[in-house]
């Protein structure tokens, strides 16, 4: 059968800037040392297991989940400490509440801004709803990136572009550093728009912006549990005031986390010290690692606040290759932006993995001496 009429007409129907799109492709990651996705490594108690496995068990999943999510609202509330008068809005990851953000902002005209580079997502969503998007490049200095905030050039594009919607991750992915939070408040306090602080990676990280959530209008904090353990129920939410969070209730799909989900992240939120505990074991090999690879010639290494880190080598697709050769996934973020040539992103793994990939790193390395 041909499919060349098929494809005739999605490339006369499909609009432009999705046709110029890659979707964003995920390895293979079977039989390596998967270190590529910024996962928890830890598997949960067995005793916790346990307790969840009887309850998915009578779990009715003929039925359609709560479609508020009320009790797992309370659970997030409590685990959060979030301020009084502030609400919950659930997703399916925080990818799913980028796009809501951006469907409900993009006015004609509106503009979406963040940094660069910062999490591929933004850009894309960008592109996915139609709004237009503007980069602000992270500090490089002598043609060495630092990849701080940049806030003249942060504030003067503000001022320029007047976007209806902010982005800063905080820590920033895929570099993990944590942006100064007066330098952020001031970004806030200049947006004409809505601000979104994404602490994708809180549990590493030594700050928050939900304490402020009170303190700014336009200001709402984005959070997923995948980098807690609960990357496979895909589950985020977004906190701020209820003005905002029942407009983007209009566009969240009825359903959208479903009754397993929700189920199994209110047990695991009963045990949110477990699972912080686990963060606290990741935060030592964080610094373990970062020590290890500083001590690797030809390698610089960046700090993190958050569970991965970002280095450049001479030859990053090189490394990435003898690296999977060796049996280790790690990022290779090499062309995805001219600030991260040859650099390479690992995610923190247990004390074994981190061995074996030091181990594969350091054979590679010396392949190319």
């Amino acid at each position: 059968m041909s499919y060349a009429p098929a494809a005739s007409l999605a490339q006369t129907l499909v609009r432009r800037e999705i046709l110029d799109l890659h979707a964003y492709h995920v390895p293979d990651s079977a039989g390596y040392v998967k270190l590529d996705a910024m996962e928890n490594p830890y598997s949960i108690p067995p005793e916790l297991r346990d307790e969840i496995a009887m309850a998915v068990a009578s779990a009715p999943i003929n039925r359609y989940p709560d479609p508020g999510a009320a009790s797992l609202k309370e659970k997030i509330r409590s685990a959060t400490g979030l301020p009084q008068r502030m609400d919950v809005l659930l997703g399916n990851g925080s990818d799913e509440l980028i796009q809501l953000l951006a469907l409900a902002l993009n006015k004609p005209g509106a503009t979406l801004l963040s940094v660069e580079p910062s999490f591929v997502m933004y850009k894309m969503i960008a592109a996915f709803t139609g709004m237009r998007y503007v980069g602000v490049p992270l500090i490089s200095n002598s043609g060495a990136a630092d990849f701080s905030l940049d806030l003249p050039a942060t504030l003067a594009a503000i001022a320029r572009e007047q976007p209806a919607l902010v982005f800063l991750a905080y820590p920033n992915n895929p570099t993990g550093n944590l942006f100064s939070a007066d330098a952020v408040k001031r970004i806030i306090e200049a947006a004409p728009g809505l601000v979104v602080v994404d602490e994708a990676y809180y549990a590493f990280a030594s700050d928050s912006f939900i304490p402020y959530l009170a303190s700014y209008p336009n200001l709402l904090v984005m959070r997923t549990f995948s980098k807690l353990g609960m990357a496979g129920l895909r589950l985020g939410f977004l906190a701020g005031s209820a003005a905002w969070l029942e407009q983007l209730e209009k566009l969240r799909l009825p359903y959208n986390v479903g009754v397993l989900p929700q189920l199994v992240a209110e047990k695991l939120l009963d045990h949110h010290d477990v699972l912080l505990r686990q963060a606290e074991q990741l935060k030592q090999e964080r610094a373990k690692l970062y020590r290890q690879l500083e001590a690797v010639a030809g390698v610089q290494v960046y700090s993190s606040e958050a569970n991965f880190l970002l280095f450049r080598v001479a030859n990053a697709t090189a490394v990435f290759d003898g690296l999977k050769q060796r049996g280790v996934l790690i990022k290779n973020l090499s062309g995805g932006h001219p600030m991260l040539r040859d650099c390479l992103r690992v995610t923190v793994g247990t004390a074994e993995e981190g061995a074996k990939f030091m181990a594969a790193l350091q054979d590679t390395l010396n392949q190319f001496a």
